[in-house]
């Protein structure tokens, strides 16, 4: 909207550079340019203004395709003034020159023109394809159907327009027919769903399958090696067992060897006393045998006062047949004795 300001009798307008101002003295054309600033009289001035920047109109069509079903398509068109003089000569931008607003509503006069054009092609396309095709590929299919039929449009160069762009936001038939066409897709994504969950509880059943074989596979392991502790521990009670008999073997065997040594040592010394004892009896009856029988009795005398020194005597009988014999044996022992210590001397 151009900026105007009053000064007196006379008015100042700015307009801006998306707008295209086209300035008439009585029936004469004065100014025309984007984003003019100038003075004028509004007694004698008449003054449109277009805007030349990009515009957007929606479009909401209802349809039937060729299958005699209800389709609503909606979209917005994009357009452009390229000739704001053609334009202006066909819809009305005459503005108020007090407040500087258009004093029509031009820009909603090439919005229905432009929809009807929308309308016409979209529709054109709609009739001739099943509900089908149009709901799964009829964005792309009603766009360019729109596009060239727009393009194509003398009601367009007529209006001094250009085509921007052409969207298709959405296609919906009826809710009804909506719900039909998603039936089978939601029951297959049902369906798969089914199956994910089918599948999940059969991974879940193989897991908890595998799980016990593990702890049963487990079990069976810990069994056997107990199994294998047990025949273990056997074996190590009866090797103990052996060389605990063996040892006793081996240590009655060294005390039964040292028992025999020593019977052994103790025969050989009894042998050896005893055969001392026996040679010392032969040497001794020897020397008895030698003897006179005088000295013998008197040894046995002897030896007989030494056994009896403890024991008490109260009475001894000698008669002179014990005595003779032994005195006169004496004294031929004298003799002799006698005899021989005289014999050196000589």
């Amino acid at each position: 909207m151009a900026d105007i300001r009053r000064f007196g009798f006379v008015r100042h307008l700015r307009a801006e550079t998306s707008s295209h101002v086209l300035f008439f003295r009585g029936a004469k054309l004065r100014r025309s340019g984007r984003g003019l600033a100038f003075w004028f009289s509004p007694f004698a001035a008449s003054i449109a203004e277009v805007p030349v920047d990009d515009r957007e109109v929606t479009f909401a069509i209802h349809g039937r395709s060729a299958d005699f079903q209800d389709v609503v398509v909606q979209g917005n068109l994009a357009y452009r003034i390229v000739d704001p003089a053609a334009t202006a000569g066909r819809v009305d931008f005459s503005i108020d020159l007090r407040r500087g607003s258009h004093l029509r509503q031009p820009l909603e006069k090439l919005a229905s023109a432009l929809t009807q054009l929308a309308q016409q092609q979209a529709l054109s396309y709609v009739k001739d394809a099943p509900l089908r095709e149009v709901v799964l590929r009829g964005h792309e299919g009603i766009r360019a159907a729109i596009e060239a039929g727009v393009t194509a449009s003398p009601v367009l160069s007529d209006l001094g327009l250009a085509l921007v762009s052409v969207r298709v936001a959405s296609i919906k038939p009826s809710t009804e027919v909506e719900r039909a066409l998603e039936a089978p897709t939601r029951e297959r994504i049902q369906e798969e769903a089914d199956e994910a969950t089918f599948r999940r509880r059969a991974q879940a059943v193989e897991k908890e399958r595998a799980i016990q074989e593990n702890e049963l596979q487990n079990q069976i392991e810990l069994a056997r090696r107990e199994q294998q502790l047990i025949e273990q521990r056997g074996q190590n009670a009866r090797q103990e067992a052996t060389e605990k008999a063996e040892a006793g073997r081996i240590d009655a065997e060294g005390q039964a060897e040292r028992k025999r040594i020593g019977s052994e040592a103790d025969g050989n010394g009894i042998r050896v006393v005893e055969g001392a004892r026996v040679a010392i009896d032969r040497e001794r009856m020897e020397t008895y045998r030698s003897m006179p029988p005088t000295v013998l009795a008197a040894l046995a005398a002897q030896e007989l006062a030494g056994k009896l020194k403890a024991v008490n005597i109260d009475h001894l009988s000698i008669t002179p047949e014990l005595l003779g014999p032994l005195v006169t044996d004496l004294l031929q022992a004298g003799k002799r004795r006698l005899a021989e210590r005289e014999e050196p001397g000589r």
